[in-house]
């Protein structure tokens, strides 16, 4: 049997880089979703998606054991990681770099898969999808365990951060098997940002009808529609007879491997696969979906590469296990907070003095000649030998009414000159 197959990649409505990269090959598909974003995740992508495009060949020998085809799958895995820590070491710019990778090799009859991280590959046989990768992320952990549904998984704070990637410091440990095909059916690729957004049944509805052509561009056009926040790579292929008519028979290139590769420019004998851009001018904005080439440039062009830093894409603090702690501690820093604003504004206040009166004799009193409703923001400090009835009804009212004063000081000064303001007491 042969493969028919498509792919595609949109830089998406969002994020200013594409950090995707996609192969599609006759005996060879892979989706490699790159992390880092300033530490460069495209570079990941395409370093790793440049060293599995070795596995695009015809099979060494017919009857080759399943065992020996993920040996080679597992083998071309390691020598990406080997090649990320080189140019990690070569730059420490790009420390934190790395990438997911889901890779099946087709041998004419089957398909070895290799996975790690949380793009996907799923299967579509006589009208049914069945997802053939688990994801290697935190919220795939709760849906194993039940604690919480796809749903959730879907719409989870923690849904981006991944557990197992190529990053060229740990040990990969990929996910590897082997699957029996038939005739008519279709296999999918595919990176998070369409099976993130895109629930099952969408994805079945639309690899049930057209051509892998048709299947690609749809994919990423739904996921898009869907609300997609994500760079969207998807390669599609159908198994036929080994003698039907296909659309593509030459390795098709996509995401950040094809355009960091088209940079180098000039390059003779370098074929690019044109055509015009699929999903400009949607409402959401120009997303710039970035076109297949030639593999074979890549033999070409040397593997140096310059673009600009995206934003982050994964979060940047992994999940906290105990998260009551958490939540108590930030109660702790804003109960904290508030009670220092609170005892600045208590010492402002006892540092402010003004002149009223009490029971009919003058008194200086410390706080604000103000109120609030079950609050006294004052208290009488200082008495006085200073009568209020002794005083002209002008410097009573005003005594009534609260004189303020900027310091105890003041008060007191002012207490003097309304004393020697007072009338002589009545002998008589």
């Amino acid at each position: 049997m042969r493969l028919d197959y498509s792919a595609i990649s949109d830089v998406g409505r969002v994020r200013k880089d594409n950090q995707d990269s996609g192969y599609a090959g006759p005996h060879l598909l892979a989706v490699c979703d790159g992390v880092g974003g300033a530490a460069r995740g495209d570079i990941a992508s395409a370093t790793t998606i440049h060293q599995l495009r070795s596995l695009d060949e015809e099979p060494p020998s017919p009857d080759l054991d399943r065992q020996a085809m993920l040996d080679r799958i597992s083998g071309s895995l390691e020598e990406a990681h080997n090649k990320i820590a080189e140019l990690v070491d070569e730059d420490p710019g790009l420390e934190g770099t790395s990438t997911t990778a889901t890779v099946a090799m087709f041998d004419g009859t089957r398909v070895a898969i290799g996975h790690i991280g949380d793009s996907r590959a799923y299967l579509f046989r006589d009208g049914e999808l069945s997802q053939l990768t688990s994801d290697h992320t935190f919220v795939q952990g709760l849906v194993d365990e039940g604690r919480i549904t796809e749903a959730e998984a879907r719409v989870h704070p923690h849904r981006n951060l991944i557990l197992r990637a190529v990053d060229g410091r740990h040990e990969i440990e990929p996910d590897l098997f082997v699957l029996d095909l038939n005739p008519g059916d279709r296999l999918l690729l595919c990176s998070d940002g369409a099976c993130g957004v895109l629930e099952d049944g969408r994805l079945a509805d639309i690899l049930s009808s057209g051509s892998p052509d048709y299947a690609a561009v749809e994919m990423v056009r739904a996921s898009l529609e869907a609300g997609s926040s994500d760079n969207v790579t998807c390669l599609v292929a159908e198994v036929k007879p080994d003698d039907a008519q296909v659309e593509h028979d030459s390795p098709l290139l996509v995401g950040a491997a094809a355009e960091l590769r088209r940079k180098g420019r000039g390059v003779k004998g370098a074929s690019v696969r044109t055509s015009t851009s699929l999903f400009r001018g949607h409402r959401a904005g120009d997303t710039g979906e970035l076109e297949p080439i030639s593999a074979e440039i890549l033999d070409e062009v040397p593997f140096a590469i310059q673009a600009d830093p995206e934003v982050v894409r994964y979060a940047p603090l992994p999940p906290a296990r105990h998260q009551w702690v958490t939540r108590v501690l930030a109660l702790m820093i804003v109960g904290g907070l508030a009670w220092a604003m609170g005892a600045a504004a208590w010492s402002w206040v006892n540092d402010q003095y003004y002149v009223g009166e009490d029971d009919g004799v003058v008194v200086i009193y410390r706080g604000l000649n103000a109120s609030l409703p079950g609050i006294d923001l004052s208290q009488p400090y200082e008495s006085t030998n200073v009568d209020l009835s002794r005083l002209s009804d002008f410097d009573a009212r005003q005594v009534s009414d609260g004189i303020d004063a900027g310091s105890l000081d003041d008060a007191r000064e002012t207490v003097d000159t309304l004393a020697a303001k007072m009338t002589p007491e009545d002998d008589g």
